[in-house]
C-alpha cells in the first residue's frame, strides 16, 4: 500500500503569533516524526501545489476569496477572534487547499493508493462565505469538489470528520448536496455549537449528513463503538468513489482544546475501519487531511501512527 505525504514549506510560514494553539510548530513536529519513521523511505513524498482561484471558488464565494486576500495584503492580523493571518497566510491557505488537490491527483494517477496532507491552516470550520476557528479556506471541501470536477470516476464523495470540533463549514457547504456524504463525530456541546443529531441535511441533501455528538469524558471504547456503528450505517446506503478524512487529532486524551479520551491506538483502529470501507467501496482511495491537534508533545507520534496504518496492506 503506497501512501503519499503531501506538504510544503509554506505551511510552516503561516505565523499565528505567540501563544496561539494553531502554531507552525505543529507542522514541524509532524514532519520530524514522519521522517524519523522507519517507513519514511516507503512513503511517496509530494510537494503541494497552489490551488487556483477557480478551484477555491468552486466552494467559496468570490467575495470571501477576495476578503481573505485583502485582509492578508493589508496586514489586518485577524479574520475573527481566533483566526490569525500574517504575511504568508494567504499563500499558505492556497497551498493547503491545493495540497488536497495534489493528493487527489497522486491517488487518481496511481502514484499512491492513499495520501496524508500535512495542511496548515486547517479548514473544516470555513464556510462558503467566511473564515472562522483557525480556518481560512475549507481544504476538504475544495478537494471533494475538485475530485468531482476533474475526474470522471469520482461522482460521490464521503467526508469523515473525527476532529474534536464539529466541521460546521464542511457540513454547511454540502448540506443540500446528495453527492457528498458528510459524517462528523465530535465533542458536544463544544465549539462551534453545531453538530446535533437532528442536523441531517436539507432538500435533496436530506439524509446525507450524519452527526454523532459525544459527551466530554466518554470512554475511548464507547467513542470507537459509535464511530464504527456510524461507518457501518453509512456504508449500507452510500457507496463513495473517494473518502476524505478531516483528520483532527484533538480528540486525543492529552489535547488542551478537547475533553475526549482517544489515544494513538484508537486513531489506528478508526483508520482501519475507514480503510476497510474504502477497500470495499472505492479501490482504497483515501485522502486524509490534517485538521486539529494541539499537544506538541504527542501530536507527531499520533499522526505517525495514523499514517503508518494508512500505509499497511
Amino acid at each position: 500500500m503506497k501512501t503519499a505525504i503531501i506538504h510544503h514549506p509554506i505551511y510552516e510560514k503561516h505565523d499565528t503569533g505567540f501563544g496561539h494553539p494553531e502554531t507552525s510548530d505543529r507542522y514541524r513536529v509532524i514532519i520530524e516524526s514522519l521522517r524519523r519513521s522507519p517507513f519514511w523511505q516507503d512513503f511517496v513524498e509530494v510537494a503541494a501545489e497552489k490551488a487556483k482561484q477557480g478551484v477555491i471558488q468552486a466552494v467559496h464565494t468570490t467575495e470571501h476569496f477576495k476578503y481573505v486576500e485583502r485582509a492578508v495584503a493589508e496586514g489586518r492580523g485577524f479574520l475573527d477572534a481566533d483566526t490569525v493571518v500574517s504575511v504568508h497566510s494567504f499563500d499558505a491557505a492556497l497551498y493547503a487547499a491545493g495540497g488536497v488537490c495534489s493528493a487527489i491527483d497522486a491517488v487518481m494517477q496511481s502514484k499512491a493508493n492513499n495520501a496524508f496532507v500535512v495542511a496548515r491552516p486547517p479548514g473544516h470550520h470555513a464556510t462558503a462565505q467566511s473564515s472562522m476557528g483557525f480556518c481560512l479556506f475549507n481544504n476538504v471541501a475544495v478537494g471533494a469538489r475538485y475530485a468531482q470536477n476533474f475526474y470522471e470516476e469520482i461522482e460521490r464523495v464521503a467526508i469523515v470528520d473525527w476532529d474534536v470540533h464539529h466541521g460546521n463549514g464542511t457540513q454547511a457547504i454540502f448540506y443540500d448536496d446528495p453527492t457528498v456524504f458528510f459524517f462528523s463525530i465530535h465533542q458536544y456541546p463544544w465549539y462551534p455549537g453545531t453538530g446535533s443529531r437532528g442536523e441531517t441535511g436539507y432538500g435533496r441533501g436530506k439524509g446525507f449528513t450524519l452527526n454523532i455528538p459525544v459527551k466530554a469524558g466518554t470512554p475511548a471504547k464507547e467513542h470507537r463503538r459509535m464511530f464504527e456503528g456510524a461507518i457501518s450505517e453509512i456504508a449500507n446506503k452510500f457507496k463513495p468513489d473517494l473518502i476524505i478524512i478531516s483528520a483532527g487529532f484533538d480528540a486525543h486524551l492529552s489535547d488542551p482544546l478537547g475533553q475526549l479520551r482517544l489515544e494513538d491506538e484508537d486513531f489506528v483502529e478508526m483508520t482501519k475501519v475507514v480503510k476497510q470501507w474504502a477497500k470495499q467501496a472505492c479501490n482504497d482511495r483515501i485522502i486524509s487531511v490534517l485538521e486539529g491537534g494541539y499537544n506538541l508533545r504527542t501530536l507527531g507520534e499520533t499522526v505517525k501512527s495514523h499514517v503508518v496504518e494508512l500505509s499497511r496492506d
